[in-house]
C-alpha cells in the first residue's frame, strides 16, 4: 500500500519561503510513479491546484503561484517538493501532494495527509 507523507508546512510571515516534502512509502519503483502533484485548500474552499510535474520533470503551475512556486522531484527518493518563495496571505492553506501511478493513468491515485502552511501579514 502506498502512502504519501507531506512535511514543511508551518507558519511563515508575508515575503517569506518554505520548502514542502512529499515522500512516498511501500513502493520502491520509481517508476512506478509517473506524475506528481501538490494541491492546497483553504479554510470554506474548494481544493485547488498547484502545481505537477510527470516523470520526465516536465512541470505545469497554477497562475496564482507561477514565478513563485517551483515544483521538483527526486526519482531516486520517490519524493517531490514546493519551494514556495514571496509567500502571501492567500497562500494560507493546507497543502496536499498526490500522485499518479503506472496502469492509471491522468488519475490522482494516492493523496498525503496534508501539510498546513499559515502565511501571516
Amino acid at each position: 500500500q502506498v502512502q504519501l507523507v507531506e512535511s514543511g508546512g508551518r507558519l511563515v510571515q508575508a515575503g517569506g519561503s518554505l520548502r514542502l516534502s512529499c515522500a512516498a512509502s511501500g513502493r520502491t519503483s520509481s517508476t512506478y510513479f509517473m506524475g506528481w502533484g501538490w494541491f492546497r485548500q483553504a479554510p470554506g474552499k474548494e481544493r485547488e491546484f498547484v502545481a505537477d510535474i510527470n516523470q520526465s520533470g516536465g512541470a505545469y503551475s497554477a497562475d496564482s503561484v507561477k514565478g513563485r512556486f517551483t515544483i521538483s522531484r527526486d526519482n531516486a527518493k520517490n519524493t517531490v517538493y514546493l519551494q514556495m518563495n514571496n509567500l502571501k496571505p492567500e497562500d494560507t492553506a493546507v497543502y496536499y501532494c498526490a500522485a499518479q501511478v503506472l496502469g492509471n493513468p491522468g488519475r490522482w491515485s494516492y493523496w498525503g495527509q496534508g501539510t498546513q502552511v499559515t502565511v501571516s501579514s
